[in-house]
């Protein structure tokens, strides 16, 4: 096949308009033309309002080498060839069934790929199925009443399940991963466009249904997956792992265990470090959640405030303070909600989501700052855990347990607010007027405010008076490592640390990618079972 690069098409623009451009582009009738694949599809609006699709294509010609030799120009090439392989070259017997500790996206990755190998995982999940999942969360919000393993951070498909679903990774590839990820997704029920789409997402709503396909594709393939089964404890002997303990009473032999077990396991993280598994205190960002209208966010983008052909427009700002500390967005939801993220008692976070549609009337994102150990007092592996615990008892106190809102203009003048202006909250939980400033030390409150406003010149009405700020965004990636070395492995034999808890990735694809890369190292060590 042919690679062809920079395809610019109006947004109105046809298949057939598409097959005419490659024509054009290779000089040769639509009629030669026998199959086209799109490879990336992206979004240019730099003459907005004029707003124009960019393709690269894969296209299959009948005299393809002749083509390549005629047509001079480096927007075509042959299509690089970027296979995903898994080489299930071990020799060393198994034992015992492996166990991934966890099925957010890292486990659930990891244990797919081991079940499609003959490897028969046993996965083990603290937290309900999804379906159960769900009405607990459901119930979270409109109650209050909290589900300490059934709730956004923990249960099948891990926190990523309650988000956008955003599929973007900034992780270097050049082993087929990233699109393997997003092809497993595609076959279990995402939309085949995540393939190509830059900036793809697949929406809560979708997503959910995705995890319980790929666990019917787990069991079917000889794995097991199990719920409510939180391990409690691990027994190490000569420096190996040797049993698991689940929920304090039951005893699992095990030698191989992938610990995926996400970025709020923090009693899992405290019996790890009780148990010397090496671990240290990592940097991650702290902050609020900002809404704005959407269609505020579509005109700066599109230069327009909505399309029936474009889908709601997304952002990513950064700014790097006179202060020295860099405030950027995370995690953007456009037409998405602040969602009560809470999994501890008397503690409070808050994430964004987004159904499929992106349809609703405010756009979300987290502002944050990064934090290091030297700004929370790192003097162990856990001090990055209790930072986060002490930001989100101050949130949970300062609406006793609602999420706490406040507009920016009250935000800078370290104010109570009164009432909402143009932007009213597109929440998940109940909510509340409150100090959001009074969190955070003032360090990191006045850089939020000083980015925020910075972020006014990239995107215009950013910083008006009316948008909406609310609290804390702590979870944006996990506050400790497990140190892992060759093969993946802990120096404890056996237990190999995965995805973003482990402190290995940043994101839904980068843990999915992560756990098959975990799941290639047992590969190479180990056969399948017969």
């Amino acid at each position: 096949m042919i690679r062809i690069h920079q395809i610019k098409l109006p947004i109105t623009h046809t298949q057939e308009d598409l097959k005419k451009k490659i024509g054009k582009i290779l000089r040769i009738s639509v009629s030669e033309i026998r199959e086209v694949k799109i490879v990336k599809q992206s979004i240019d609006a730099r003459k907005k309002p004029q707003i124009f699709y960019t393709y690269t294509v894969d296209a299959a010609i009948t005299g393809e080498k002749k083509i390549l030799q005629k047509v001079k120009s480096n927007q075509i090439m042959p299509s690089p060839s970027k296979a995903y392989r898994f080489n299930a070259v071990g020799e060393k017997e198994m034992r015992f069934r492996p166990i991934i500790v966890g099925s957010g996206p890292a486990g659930l990755f990891c244990a797919y790929m081991l079940s499609v190998h003959g490897y028969r995982p046993i996965l083990l999940e603290r937290g309900a199925s999804v379906d159960e999942r769900i009405k607990d969360v459901e119930s979270f919000w409109k109650s209050g009443k909290l589900n300490l393993n059934s709730n956004v951070q923990f249960g099948e498909g891990g926190a990523g399940t309650f988000s956008d679903g955003k599929l973007n990774t900034l992780v270097k590839d050049s082993f087929g991963r990233n699109q393997k990820v997003l092809e497993i997704f595609a076959k279990h029920g995402a939309p085949e466009d995540i393939c190509y789409t830059n900036k793809a997402h697949i929406g809560t709503d979708i997503l959910t249904d995705v995890v319980k396909q790929m666990r019917q594709s787990i069991i079917s393939h000889g794995g097991e997956v199990r719920f409510h089964s939180q391990v409690t404890d691990i027994c190490v002997e000569d420096n190996k792992i040797t049993h698991l303990i689940i929920n304090r009473e039951e005893k699992i032999p095990c030698e191989v265990v992938v610990l995926a077990i996400g970025h709020s396991a923090r009693d899992t993280f405290e019996m790890l470090n009780k148990r010397k598994v090496p671990m240290e205190a990592k940097s991650f960002a702290v902050g609020v959640r900002v809404e704005h209208l959407q269609s505020m966010i579509n005109l700066s983008q599109y230069g327009m405030e909505g399309n029936s052909l474009l889908s709601a427009a997304s952002y990513k700002v950064a700014e790097q303070l006179d202060n020295g500390r860099g405030v950027y967005s995370f995690c953007m939801c456009p037409g998405g909600y602040v969602v009560n993220a809470s999994s501890e008692e008397k503690r409070l976070a808050v994430n964004g989501m987004s159904y499929h549609s992106r349809s609703g009337k405010n756009a979300n994102s987290a502002i944050i700052v990064t934090v290091t150990p030297e700004d929370y007092g790192g003097t162990d592996a856990l001090s990055g855990v209790e930072f986060q615990r002490k930001l989100e008892e101050k949130a949970y106190n300062l609406a006793e347990g609602k999420i706490p809102v406040q507009r920016y203009e009250d935000f800078c003048k370290n104010q109570i607010s009164s009432q909402f202006g143009k932007v009213t909250p597109s929440m998940k939980g109940n909510y509340a007027f409150a100090n959001v400033r009074s969190i955070f030390p003032e360090e990191i409150s006045q850089s939020i405010e000083d980015g925020i406003k910075k972020f006014n010149n990239k995107i215009r009405g950013f910083s008006q008076e009316d948008t909406l700020l609310s609290g804390v965004e702590s979870r944006t990636s996990s506050p400790v490592r497990i140190k892992r070395g060759e093969g993946l492995m802990s120096e404890i034999a056996g237990l190999y640390p995965c995805g973003e808890g482990a402190g290995y990735a940043g994101g839904i694809t980068s843990a999915g990618m992560d756990g098959l890369k975990v799941a290639e190292e047992i590969a190479k060590t180990y056969r399948a079972f017969d």
